[in-house]
């Protein structure tokens, strides 16, 4: 993955970084989504609310800025000629999906397992869409290294939450988290496409949240109709926050998956998320239990292979699969 040029080095390393501090942000969104959806006692509203605020917050900035408008500009000439095919734009379908299948099945399965499943499919995913290569997106060769490093990352993940992994519910629900992960390798996959064809992070990420809240909203309409729409929102606005971190979670990922694949911003992510959850427990604990070992040897291994993928580019790769 790292390039022998020095230059072009540094900027793999900063996009080593960059993925990791993006993952742990989205640790720290999680504690807060999960924080208001208590309070709410309703997880989709939640969701609608984290999806929508970004919604608000890119609208109140791109018009302002000359490079996103004049991405939209282009994103409406290339999907008028075909160019770009419109299901390109579908990015944020997936990521209002996974939040959905958060409050359908995370409860029902466990946690722990539900990340597991989750972190398995995606990193499945990514390596596939890699390997066939999707819209602008460099096809990067299925290695033994790379190989080693998913399932080091997979293996991490689930060592980590070792001690809580087990099935609450109908194993059937095991899909949910399954396909929602598939979809979280395909969402950065298109739009980081979209960002290359825009020219634009901030047009990607604006599409992205279009999408999501729309589904979103209809989402919550319809469990509203069915569960009544009697909430008391909470005035803690820290619990407000969790937009902002997914607006710089998306624009990060629309910019360095066209240059690291969706298989290394993956596993840079997932270490990442792993680091800030294990940081929020040591810093803001929401138990007296403290830590457990598991999950600093599961932060250590997701780490190590970051660095196993990092070595994938140093020379000609020897290739599991031909083209």
């Amino acid at each position: 993955m790292l390039p022998t040029n020095p230059r072009s080095r540094r900027r793999a390393l900063a996009g080593i970084v960059a993925a990791i501090v993006a993952g742990a942000l989205v640790a720290g969104q999680s504690r807060i989504n999960g924080e208001l959806a208590v309070e709410l006692h309703d997880s989709t509203l939640a969701a609608l609310i984290s999806f929508g605020s970004g919604l608000v917050i890119l609208t109140l900035i791109v018009p302002f800025v000359p490079s996103a408008r004049a991405g939209f500009r282009t994103l409406g000439t290339e999907v008028r000629s075909k160019r770009l095919p419109w299901w390109y734009l579908t990015g944020g379908t997936f990521g209002a999906f996974f939040v959905l299948t958060q409050g359908l099945a995370a409860t029902a399965l466990g946690v722990a397992l539900f990340t597991v499943a989750v972190v398995a499919s995606q990193t499945i995913s990514s390596a596939v869409i890699d390997r066939v290569g999707i819209g602008s997106l460099q096809k990067r060769p299925v290695t033994p290294l790379r190989v080693a490093a998913s399932a080091l990352a997979v293996g991490a993940v689930i060592f980590s939450g070792l001690s809580d992994l087990r099935l609450d519910g109908p194993f059937l629900l095991v899909f949910l988290p399954l396909i929602a992960g598939f979809g979280i390798g395909w969402q950065q996959a298109i739009n980081g496409h979209v960002r290359h064809v825009t020219r634009s992070p901030l047009t990607a990420t604006y599409v992205n949240f279009i999408a999501g809240t729309s589904v979103l909203a209809i989402a919550a309409i319809v469990f509203g109709f069915i569960g009544g729409w009697q909430h008391e929102f909470p005035t803690d606005l820290t619990l407000y926050l969790g937009g902002a971190i997914g607006v710089i979670f998306i624009i990060v990922a629309a910019v360095l998956v066209p240059i690291t694949g969706v298989l290394f911003f993956a596993l840079g992510s997932i270490a990442g998320q792993l680091l800030g959850a294990l940081a929020l427990e040591l810093l803001l604990p929401t138990d007296s239990d403290g830590v457990a070992p598991t999950t600093i040897i599961g932060v250590v291994l997701t780490l190590i292979a970051v660095a196993i993928a990092s070595l994938a580019g140093k020379r000609p790769p020897k290739t599991l699969l031909s083209n």
